[in-house]
Parts: structure tokens; C-alpha cells; sequence
């Protein structure tokens, strides 16, 4: 957000979401009735197997439309990749994995981009459609609303454990499993049900998320501890000191809105600070709704439809962590 100060404001009154508030896409209004959502996302490896790599990478991408509360049309493909290092299979099979992610949201991938570059990079980027009054945008929150995970937390932890070797990618295959899956059952719950505001866990955490919407939309959050859903050995691999260091910089930069119990510890403190990679929804719903919410999430076979807090009138912008 930064660096985007200096770009021009954008002033076209179609685009009804851009840049103010860091939100997963953007909306730009065709008509009454139609909106296009458009997002793009792309990384390096995070696993070695190169089909799981092109998996996980597209479901992060395409899991942004979701998020906003729209349906995916299609993608296109971005890479940068050494050829003549890694050759032709290797690429291939990123692409496949790619493919098969967009095939299971129900899209084609109908083009894309390539360069040559020292280090491997692949996503995608993904139009979707949504009607102009049901977009999910950060600022869409209300007091009383109910605060919904659809993926449990631990990822950033998990995958570092592998790159220190205290782990294999076999012992960590809930976390492959967990970043491979897309995020379609919270956006069918939302269509379902309906929400207020969505948005997914990426590399600013759960913390860094629920700032964001208690900015957009100016109210506070109180978040249970408790009720949060963990990848298995995450918290004994925090305990040993394995964890990413955008984890680390989360807590840092985002501490300064945040009010941790008493007695939670710093580990705990971690946790909801760690740097997801295609991470759940994260849903803020009527109260009045929200079991018919969770219903819709365990239906549509989600990983987790906890009900993690509140949205509160008190301390906007603020989250307060709870046991």
C-alpha cells in the first residue's frame, strides 16, 4: 500500500472495488445486473513435487474470486521458469497441476504468459462475474456479525519445517492437502446463505486479515483462541522456534493493532500471525445466519467452518484476542 500512494486515485465510478482497502480482487461494474471480478497471484516453490506446486498455486489464485463473492470464468497462466535448467517435464507438470485446480473450480485455463527466469514462478490470473450488491469486499462487516474460518491455521509453520528438514513433505500432507484445496465451499456457503463481508488468509495471516476488515469497515473484532483450528505439530514446531520469518514480521507490524489476553503466550501469539499460503475464508456473517452458514460449509465438504469471533462496535480497527 505503500508504494501505490503515489499512483493516480482511480476516480472511474465503475470500479467499485481498486486499491483502497487491499481487498483479494477487483470489481469493475458492466451493468445493473453484471460486475467482473479480476485477481492475480503467483510465487515460488513451495513444495517440491512440481504437479502439487501447480495445485496449490492455482487454487491460491482462484480462490480470490471466492472470496469476493464471485463466481470464476476462467484463467490465464504466469510463469517464469528456467527452461534449460529444468526442462521441459518439470514444466509441464506445474501447468497439469494448474489445469486439473481450474478444472475442479469448473474453469478453463485459456492462455497465459511465460519468461525466462532463474527461479521458478507460476500462478494464475482469474476472471470472475458477481452482480454488483453481493460483492464481499473488507468494508462489508457489521456489528453483531459472527467471524467464520474455513481452513484450519498452521501452513507457514508446517512448510517451513520442511525447508529446515524437521519434517518431511509426507509428514506434513495435511498442509499440502490443506493449501491444494480451493475455496469454493465458502464462496457456494456465501451464495447459499449470504454474508456481509469475505476475504482469504494469505501471506498476512489471520491477524493481518481480520485488520483489514475491521479497517474497511470500521469496527472491532474479538477473536477466540480457542476456537481457532490447527494443522497437526504446529504449535510444538512454534515452541521449537520453527516458523516463517513473514510470520515474524506480521507480528511485528500488525502488534500495534492488536490487544493479546493476558496469558497468552507468545507462541499462541504467533500462531495467529503465521503467513498462510492458500489459506481458508475467513466469512463475517449475521448472527442470525451463521448456522445456517456452518451447515452450508460442512455440506459442501469444507476443511473447517469454525466460528473463530465477533465483529464488536468497540475499539475500531483493533482486534482483541481472546483465550
Amino acid at each position: 500500500m505503500q508504494v501505490l500512494k503515489g499512483l493516480p486515485k482511480v476516480t472511474d465510478a465503475n470500479v467499485l472495488v481498486g486499491t483502497d482497502w487491499a481487498d483479494d480482487a477487483c470489481v469493475y461494474r458492466i451493468n445493473d445486473e453484471q460486475a467482473i471480478v479480476q485477481t492475480l497471484d503467483f510465487f515460488t516453490p513451495i513444495v517440491d513435487d512440481p504437479y502439487t506446486f501447480g495445485q496449490i498455486a492455482a487454487a491460491n489464485a482462484i480462490s480470490d474470486i471466492y472470496a469476493m463473492g464471485a463466481k470464476p470464468l476462467f484463467a490465464l497462466n504466469i510463469v517464469g521458469f528456467p527452461l534449460a535448467q529444468l526442462g521441459h517435464d518439470v514444466l509441464a507438470q506445474i501447468l497439469k497441476g494448474g489445469s486439473d485446480k481450474a478444472r475442479e473450480a469448473g474453469i478453463f485455463v485459456t492462455g497465459g504468459h511465460s519468461i525466462d527466469d532463474a527461479e521458478p514462478k507460476y500462478g494464475m490470473c482469474v476472471t470472475g462475474i458477481v452482480h454488483p450488491a453481493k460483492i464481499m469486499s473488507n468494508a462489508g462487516a457489521k456489528v453483531g456479525d459472527k467471524l467464520v474460518l474455513t481452513k484450519p491455521l498452521g501452513v507457514g509453520v508446517l512448510t517451513t519445517a520442511v525447508k529446515r528438514q524437521l519434517r518431511t513433505e509426507a509428514q506434513i500432507d495435511a498442509a499440502i492437502h490443506c493449501m491444494a484445496a480451493i475455496n469454493k465451499p465458502g464462496g457456494d456457503a456465501i451464495d447459499e446463505i449470504g454474508a456481509n463481508a469475505a476475504t482469504d488468509i494469505t501471506g498476512f495471516g489471520l491477524i493481518g486479515h481480520l485488520r483489514g476488515i475491521a479497517a474497511a469497515s470500521n469496527v472491532g473484532v474479538k477473536l477466540r483462541f480457542g476456537a481457532l483450528p490447527i494443522l497437526p505439530d504446529v504449535m510444538d514446531l512454534i515452541a521449537a522456534g520453527c516458523f516463517p520469518g513473514g510470520t515474524k514480521k506480521n507480528w511485528l507490524h500488525y502488534g500495534q493493532w492488536v490487544d493479546y489476553a493476558p496469558g497468552l503466550s507468545q507462541h499462541e501469539q504467533t500462531l495467529v500471525c503465521d503467513a498462510q499460503t492458500s489459506g481458508g475464508m475467513l466469512i463475517s456473517v449475521p448472527a442470525a445466519k451463521c448456522d445456517a452458514l456452518v451447515a452450508s460449509l460442512k455440506r459442501h465438504n469444507s476443511l473447517a467452518s469454525a466460528v473463530v469471533g465477533d465483529v464488536v462496535a468497540d475499539h475500531p480497527g483493533r482486534i482483541a484476542v481472546e483465550r
